[in-house]
């Protein structure tokens, strides 16, 4: 018997939530008004600057200089230098300042090429890139007012619905 009595109670239960629960339906409702809602916003926008700018182009430097007149010089230093001396003392005392004073004066003339003016200059452009701050309205959604039976309603929605929008309607009886 008491298996019974639940049993019923069960099913009592699950009648009285459905019929609790009510009914949803849709419908259209005029729209009396649709007002659109801005919102200001900083917006940064990239901005590129440009200029030329002059740059020196040293077309001649001392690294690629040509080493030729200064070994050149230097070989006919130590010759001129042998060939003065009377013994072999002397001749190598004449050769190494003949090559000291040859290579001082292959040295003299490199750095004369070196200053000859090989100097260019080219024009470059040069770019930077910064941000302008501006203020900036934006759309943020429309209020929106409708009518449905007789009563004003109003909502705020992401885009303008036109002339009606669809409304959800709910019956639920009071308990």
């Amino acid at each position: 018997m008491r298996q019974i009595n639940t049993s019923a109670m069960a099913v009592m239960l699950i009648l009285s939530t459905t019929s609790a629960s009510g009914q949803t339906s849709f419908a259209y409702a005029d729209v009396v008004a649709s007002v659109p809602i801005y919102q200001v916003v900083q917006v940064a926008i990239p901005q590129r600057q440009c200029w030329d700018e002059e740059i020196m182009i040293d077309r001649y430097s001392h690294e690629n200089a040509n080493k030729t007149p200064l070994l050149v010089s230097t070989i006919i230093g130590g010759a001129i230098g042998n060939a003065v001396g009377h013994n072999k003392s002397n001749q190598r005392v004449g050769a190494i300042l003949g090559a000291m004073l040859g290579h001082s004066i292959g040295r003299d003339i490199v750095r004369n090429e070196s200053q000859r003016g090989d100097i260019e200059y080219n024009t470059v452009q040069r770019c930077s890139t910064f941000h302008e701050q501006r203020e900036e309205e934006r759309l943020v959604g429309y209020q929106v007012t409708y009518l449905y039976n007789g009563q004003e309603y109003s909502i705020r929605t992401d885009y303008d619905p036109g002339d009606r929008v669809q409304i959800r309607i709910s019956v639920q009886p009071v308990l």
